[in-house]
């Protein structure tokens, strides 16, 4: 499908709606599966593009998995910490986690291990995690440009120690090293250097980790100690609904002035983006919540908010993608690192607002989007599946937007405009 037109609506949207599994909880229940001894079984388990790499590149390492997408369940047979596979190719495709977690994972092994991805993937940040996996006693020969894809790791069993981490540019490289750690030769202290971005992402890396039986210890804001000899339990884990997704539907009704309940996702998930809600009460929502699950009632008019959005990045898209309609300017800071995501989101934004006709102005970190008439337009996506979802939602307000390569959701929600269209029939 090239393009998808988005019906305006003429009254509040009244829908109750379901999230699937959340795809950072996915990969990383995935990979500390893998690393346990015996049979895991994941429940609500995200299928999309990004899951389907990981998994390929899992059972490509020689890890037993099987798939029921119709129950949205995935078994994983683990290793212990074993890597069966000694020579492998990986593909990635644009899945930033898998090219973190994977790279993070063979350096266990004692292999050859090849990965590469799309050329957008070939331009996103590795290095800082592969100097710490060469540190640890792994090998990198680039093909190109160092610290990016396409690279092979010959690994020899990371061996822990003490390292310091740049993470500020994404914090999947950190979450890729805790996870790994309790395998490590020796403990592991990995030290931050300045200010960790998507912490909520690292603190939900950590609590998975507990979930499965290995426990990390912050001695500080940027120290991190894991010790050696832990060993990932088995699981039967629910997945969480994508909270990141979820967001969607919840903007949905903001700017409708309506309602949508989303199921089995409260202010208590583990997921740092479900401070979505908190954003949408600034601006003037009603947020009620039950035992399994949040309700969002839009007001009359939003209000603008300025707000750092650092913990909350993957959100920048859709907070942009509503702010026109709020009574006064959307202040978006501290974000510069979503520069390096899928596309670079803030200039994506920016773009995509102004051919709407709104009035933008773009910073390093961030940007000030004020009240604006928004007028009709195809809206680029730029393979970048929160651009899609996010200005779907500007439609639902302005008639005759049209979204390009809708497909392009099939990284993280694949049947996203099922769902959405489904929203709005009921």
């Amino acid at each position: 499908m090239d393009t998808i037109a988005i019906p305006a609506l003429n009254r509040p949207v009244n829908a109750t709606v379901e999230i699937p599994g959340s795809k950072s909880l996915t990969n990383r229940a995935l990979l500390v599966a893998a690393l346990a001894q015996g049979n895991s079984i994941l429940e609500n388990a995200l299928f999309s593009e990004d899951s389907k790499y990981f998994v390929k590149c899992l059972e490509q390492l020689g890890i037993s998995i099987t798939l029921n997408p119709n129950l949205a369940n995935i078994e994983v047979m683990g290793r212990g910490g074993d890597i069966p596979t000694k020579q492998a190719d990986l593909f990635v495709g644009l899945a930033g986690t898998a090219a973190r977690f994977i790279s993070a994972l063979v350096a266990l092994g004692n292999g050859e291990y090849c990965l590469d991805g799309v050329p957008r993937m070939r331009e996103r940040p590795m290095g800082d995690l592969l100097k710490v996996l060469q540190m640890g006693g792994a090998t990198v020969n680039f093909e190109g440009n160092p610290g990016f894809m396409p690279y092979t790791i010959y690994s020899q069993q990371f061996s822990g120690g003490h390292f310091r981490l740049k993470s500020n540019q994404t914090s999947q490289q950190l979450s890729a090293l805790l996870m790994i750690a309790p395998y490590a030769k020796q403990d592991t202290i990995i030290e931050v250097d300045g200010t960790l971005v998507s912490q909520s992402y690292v603190k939900m890396t950590c609590r998975l980790m507990a979930d499965f039986g290995v426990q990390v210890l912050q001695t500080n804001e940027n120290q991190f100690q894991i010790k050696a000899g832990q060993h990932y339990q088995p699981q039967h884990y629910n997945v969480e609904p994508d909270a990141s997704n979820a967001s969607y539907f919840f903007a949905a009704a903001a700017v409708t002035g309506g309602r949508v309940r989303v199921n089995n996702l409260t202010k208590q998930s583990c997921q740092g983006d479900i401070l979505w809600l908190n954003v949408l009460e600034q601006m003037g929502c009603q947020i009620y919540e039950g035992d399994n699950y949040t309700e969002v009632i839009g007001p009359k008019q939003l209000q603008g908010i300025d707000i750092d959005m650092n913990d909350i990045s993957d959100l920048v898209q859709t907070l942009g993608a509503i702010a026109p309609f709020a009574s006064s300017p959307v202040i978006i800071r501290n974000v510069e690192h979503i520069r390096y995501k899928e596309t670079e989101r803030i200039q994506a934004v920016v773009t995509e607002l102004r051919r709407l006709g709104v009035k933008v102005e773009e910073f390093v970190d961030g940007l000030k989007i004020d009240p604006s008439s928004v007028t009709p337009s195809l809206i680029e996506t730029y393979q970048d599946h929160r651009m899609a979802m996010a200005f779907a939602i500007t439609g639902l307000k302005v008639p005759e937007v049209v979204i390009k390569d809708p497909d392009c959701t099939a990284k993280t929600f694949p049947d996203f405009f099922a769902r959405f269209f489904q929203m709005l029939e009921q």
